[in-house]
């Protein structure tokens, strides 16, 4: 099985930290294994992930890179497949099953963008799917991209070494904390 890692191009420290954040958060939440991230180098956003993963379990790992294209070509030529998530493009369901099957052979980069996707990003995609043909929020791109991948499966999965969790209950909330000390 292959691993889905997301790509988030042109990160700006003072218009995206919550976003791009958002964005590794659900990634992470929903089962991305990590997060790369171009623009503006932010240690904000690394270190904020990294305290949540690091409380919440799991082994999700947030990376910047000064290149989003040259990550790219590295991860297409390691055998990789793109998918860059926009409103123009295939729609979703009508190519999920051929994602699902290259998810099981290797590794797929879903690509989101913070601001106006360069036209390189549309030639290096190996697909270019829509998510829906109306403007929408990158977080909600890679939550359904996700959930469609996985056919919800991501929803019940457990984190290894969490020091905090959630029972879930109908009413309240009921969150279980492990000492680590």
């Amino acid at each position: 099985m292959g691993r889905v890692i997301v790509l988030r191009l042109g990160h700006r420290v003072k218009r995206d930290q919550r976003v791009t954040t958002h964005v590794a958060l659900t990634a992470r939440a929903l089962g991305a294994s990590s997060m790369t991230f171009s623009g503006d180098y932010d240690e904000v956003v690394i270190k904020s992930v990294e305290r949540v993963t690091e409380n919440w379990g799991g082994d999700f790992k947030v990376e910047y890179t000064k290149s989003w294209e040259k990550f790219l070509l590295d991860f297409k030529r390691g055998g990789g497949f793109a998918v860059h998530l926009t409103m123009y493009g295939v729609n979703l369901p009508d190519v999920v099953e051929d994602l699902r099957r290259k998810l099981r052979e290797r590794d797929l980069v879903l690509v989101v963008s913070s601001q106006k996707t360069p036209p390189r990003v549309y030639e290096l995609a190996d697909l270019n799917v829509a998510v829906t043909n109306q403007p929408h929020s990158e977080v909600a791109a890679v939550a359904l991209a996700i959930d469609w991948l996985f056919e919800g499966r991501e929803l019940s999965r457990s984190f290894q070494n969490a020091r905090i969790f959630v029972l879930p209950s109908p009413r309240g909330k009921l969150v279980v904390r492990h000492d680590t000390h």
